[in-house]
């Protein structure tokens, strides 16, 4: 390729640090997809000839055999996809591959490839995501009124439903779900025709390419265009911040699955065992799934660092923006699936959690509720009555609800009978009915209204 201009070929270690086939084969679709949009448009513009674009067609569509079937041989020596490709072709089809580079360099072909892929990743992450937020939702509506302990600081705050509790996940993987969205619209423009920097002398059409490669329009600077990787950036920021939510998932999973919670039991299919102890049952797909957060992370930062100090345009610092896209995508995946099978088929164990969410006096909010709504008291006033009472009860040993009228009396005369129709955790539930609280029929509620938007997604 350089024989014009150089005299002898690179060193060895010139020769393999340059090299990228070893990762970016993995754009041989998109590579193929793009030159084929790319001559179809050269003939149409009358740039190459109809016979040439024939050839070069027939020829791409048998390297896209080849490589498929396994009967390709990817070189270094020719150092990346593009160039094992149109070599390839060559062999094929003699000198009218030469044309099909014309009024295109490697800086905006490859740019398109790599948009072509992550644009494919991110509606296959929309997809997975999708399956993921239905599971929650068939769990939730499966669990609208099952009572569990909510936490605040890992200790029992307040009950709440356990469908209430599936329903947080489904706010939580829903924002991921538009943030894919968003970044499909941002990135959905196509470089292809930029060239190497500045643009082609050659009466192109880019709104033709751009439209047959599915994109929305071609990108509108050409600078811009071959030395943007915002998009690539963009898909390991929402890939990031998705990962922090599964890891976040993954870690209750495995507290709520100890004995010690109980709350959960993990099937075999998403469960290990020990090499020494018998009796274990480890939930290793949700420790590696928070475990695989840290990796992507890493993708993030590793990308956003080589892309920190580049100036206008191409640099061939940008080879290295793949490997960190095609790990995070893999883990990323992975992960989801591994995910939305555990939220599938797991167990939920109601009795443990609705034992569970009666410890640590988690009705005391409802209690200075009630003197508020009942007793007309300010609420600092009654969350200090209500703060006595718990004293006591922790001095018997006892929950709040067995405290004698008496008792609670003692602390504020105003209280009557009418407070025990408040202090279980069942009625605590049923009262928190406020847009988005988590009584029963507002889950119901959430879950109708995500059904509905799952449609339009």
């Amino acid at each position: 390729m350089w024989g014009g201009r150089f005299a002898s070929g690179p060193a060895a270690v010139m020769e393999a640090i340059n090299a990228s086939i070893d990762f970016d084969k993995k754009l041989y679709t998109q590579d193929i997809r793009g030159s084929l949009a790319h001559s179809a448009m050269l003939a149409e513009t009358g740039i190459i000839s109809a016979e040439d674009q024939k050839k070069i067609a027939d020829g791409l569509n048998t390297i896209l055999s080849e490589i498929e079937e396994g009967r390709f041989t990817f070189s270094r020596k020719l150092e990346d996809i593009h160039m094992n490709i149109e070599a390839r072709l060559a062999e094929l089809i003699g000198p009218a591959a030469g044309r099909l580079h014309t009024a295109r360099s490697r800086n905006d072909q490859v740019a398109v490839d790599f948009r072509l892929w992550v644009k494919e990743e991110l509606i296959r992450t929309r997809e997975a995501l999708r399956a993921l937020i239905e599971a929650f939702v068939t769990r939730a509506e499966e669990h609208a009124a099952t009572v569990m302990p909510g936490f605040t600081h890992l200790q029992t705050a307040q009950p709440v439903t356990f469908g209430h509790h599936c329903m947080a996940y489904v706010e939580m993987f829903g924002r991921d779900l538009s943030r894919v969205n968003d970044a499909i619209e941002r990135m959905d423009e196509s470089p292809l025709g930029a060239a190497a920097l500045a643009g082609t002398g050659f009466p192109i059409d880019r709104h033709r390419t751009a439209k047959s490669l599915g994109f929305r329009e071609p990108t509108r600077n050409s600078l811009d265009s071959v030395s943007d990787r915002d998009f690539a950036l963009e898909f390991l920021s929402l890939a990031s911040i998705c990962a922090m939510h599964l890891s976040r998932l993954a870690e209750e999973i495995v507290i709520w699955s100890t004995p010690q919670f109980g709350f959960i039991r993990l099937s075999d299919s998403f469960s290990t065992g020990s090499s020494i102890m018998p009796q274990k049952k480890n939930p290793d797909a949700a420790e590696l799934v928070r475990a695989k957060t840290g990796r992507i992370n890493g993708d993030l930062i590793a990308l956003l660092t080589v892309m920190k100090g580049l100036p206008l345009s191409y640099s061939k610092d940008m080879q290295e923006d793949k490997e960190t896209v095609f790990d995070a995508a893999e883990a990323l995946d992975l992960a989801i699936a591994a995910m939305t099978g555990m939220i599938s088929d797991m167990e939920v164990q109601k009795a443990a959690m609705k034992k569970a969410a009666g410890s640590g006096y988690s009705t005391a909010t409802d209690l200075a509720d009630w003197l508020v709504r009942e007793a007309g008291l300010p609420f600092r006033d009654a969350h200090h009555a209500t703060g006595r009472a718990v004293a006591l009860a922790e001095t018997k040993k006892v929950g709040l609800e067995k405290l004698t009228l008496d008792e609670l009396q003692g602390i504020n005369p105003a209280i009557t009978n009418a407070i025990f129709d408040v202090l279980s955790v069942d009625a605590s539930v049923r009262s928190r009915a406020s847009f988005g609280g988590t009584a029963p029929q507002e889950v119901r509620k959430q879950i109708r209204y995500w059904k509905k938007r799952l449609k339009k997604a």
